[in-house]
């Protein structure tokens, strides 16, 4: 799954599996937690946390993601002094979540073995 989330095609399939599911959240997290950590500015990474934490960590956030309410209440202490780190257990959290449940039904989805076939083709012609 890593592999693929670094390619543009496949994880343009994947997005629009997950949003044919209403689980795109997961995905748009896991790139913008990917996205901050490549931050390099302090000024930056303060924003970007709250942006992240607005979006999908708060209570009734509008793209909430499914993550429990300790490594919520640490993400949010962790706004006062951000680091490259502070959302790096709910990513992985979201990450396995993807990986044991979305993943496998994206596989046999009919948009991965199509691109699956399309891209074995190429090498034919």
């Amino acid at each position: 799954m890593e592999k693929m989330l670094h390619d543009k095609k496949y994880l343009a399939a994947f997005r629009s599996f997950l949003q044919s599911e209403f689980s795109d959240e997961n995905i748009e997290f896991w790139l913008a937690c990917e996205d901050f950590k490549s931050t390099a500015s302090p000024e930056d990474l303060h924003w970007k946390a709250e942006g992240i934490y607005q979006e999908f960590i708060q209570p009734l956030a509008s793209r909430e993601i499914n993550v429990d309410h300790h490594i919520k209440e640490k993400i949010k202490k962790s706004l006062e002094k951000p680091s490259l780190s502070c959302f790096d257990e709910a990513q992985k959290h979201v990450y396995l979540l993807m990986e044991r449940d979305s993943w496998p039904r994206f596989l046999n989805s009919d948009a991965y073995l199509s691109l699956k076939y399309k891209s074995r083709t190429r090498w034919y012609i």
